[in-house]
């Protein structure tokens, strides 16, 4: 057998390399290393199936024609495996993680859990939040969840985050000096985080990585937005519904500046759950005027209204969303007047349907938590 060994071959202004075609094998007990950059270096143009690695996210990503995303990643060191039946912590794929809540009596949670959205099963616990609360705000990046504000019957105006590879207690992050203290909508990619709602038109942001109060971003359109919710990719943020409104309003992210409008929701609703991938946004539940099952999408790189996507396996309110680039989840709500629910649901995002069952909310019957995910559609 002939062996041709070579350091590099490039064309002539080392911009470019070999076509290979037909079946190429490489070999070898060591590595490849594909070309690799920061998210805005991404190319554009590429043809469907070009690999590269996000020193960012630190991910391996592909180009499907229209947008670059993840590899489903797994690693061991994510989540604590357990042989307890219907448990969702194994350590393979995004991890959700979801906080506080309310529950029947009037009772707050402190209890922080999480669930790995690629299996089926119970949440496990995580840790604790500082305060027992509902109606709190939540974000992410790929290693740092954050949640903010809420209510235990005054209203709370603290930031915290977790490590989400880990477990363990909520660390300080910082206060929200705006108007956005509760029933809040949060979204981010992965380097900024945006929180809007509570019934005022303020729209602020925190940088992820960096401790410190909210900072002013814009204005909504509107003032109706008390339960609005949020989804985003990494270049635009959604915030929908709110007062009994179908308002659905964007923004772009790493640009300072107002809400401009998107289209409508397929009614009028307000707490509803809410996550998305790259391409698609998801909104499910809510109230309208009574709790309600319906889900619909959008696509988030256009303009429109949304369309009908599926429902719920239950009609219910203050349900709170969570994804991974292919599955989302509506965690716990309020069936109003019937009690609170631990029920998880999920849908695979990028097809229609109704959902199906996930699992449950573990420590308690829960409505109003704040999820985010390590793998959603921002990053």
């Amino acid at each position: 057998m002939s062996e041709i060994r070579v350091n590099s071959i490039g064309n002539e202004s080392n911009t470019g390399g070999p076509v290979l075609s037909g079946i190429t094998e490489f070999s070898g007990q060591q590595y490849f290393i594909p070309p690799k950059g920061t998210t805005a270096e991404r190319p554009s143009g590429c043809p469907p199936g070009s690999i590269r690695f996000n020193t960012d996210s630190a991910h391996l990503e592909y180009w499907n024609g229209l947008v670059w995303l993840e590899f489903d990643a797994s690693s061991e060191h994510i989540g604590i495996s357990t042989a307890a039946a219907g448990s969702s912590s194994a350590g393979t794929g995004t991890r959700g993680v979801i906080a506080g809540g309310g529950s029947p009596g009037g009772a707050f949670q402190d209890d922080i859990e999480y669930v790995t959205i690629s299996t089926l099963g119970d949440g496990q616990d995580f840790g604790d939040l500082p305060t027992a609360r509902q109606e709190l705000g939540a974000l992410a990046s790929s290693t740092r969840g954050l949640f903010f504000g809420g209510t235990d019957g005054s209203t709370k105006e603290e930031i915290e985050f977790v490590t989400i590879s880990s477990t363990g207690t909520c660390e300080d992050f910082g206060n929200i000096q705006g108007g956005n203290k509760k029933e809040i909508a949060a979204l981010s990619n992965e380097t900024r985080g945006i929180i809007a709602g509570t019934g005022s038109n303020v729209i602020s942001y925190v940088t992820i990585a960096t401790k410190g109060n909210d900072i002013d971003f814009g204005d909504m359109l509107d003032t109706d937005t008390t339960a609005c919710y949020g989804a985003a990719s990494s270049v635009r943020g959604i915030i929908a519904g709110g007062n009994m409104v179908n308002t659905i309003r964007f923004i772009t992210i790493n640009t300072l500046g107002n809400a401009a409008d998107f289209g409508d929701l397929t009614d009028d609703r307000f707490a509803a759950g809410s996550f998305s991938n790259p391409i698609r946004a998801v909104f499910g539940g809510g109230w309208s005027p009574s709790t309600t099952n319906v889900i619909d999408f959008i696509t988030i790189s256009s303009t429109g209204n949304a369309q009908d996507f599926g429902d719920l396996t239950q009609a219910k309110y203050l349900t709170t969303g969570c994804a991974s680039s292919t599955r989302g989840l509506f965690c716990g709500g309020h069936r109003n007047p019937s009690p609170h629910v631990r029920e998880i649901d999920y849908v695979q995002i990028m097809s229609t349907g109704n959902a199906q069952d996930f699992g449950d909310i573990s420590h308690a019957v829960v409505a109003g938590a704040g999820a985010c995910s390590n793998g959603h559609g921002g990053l």
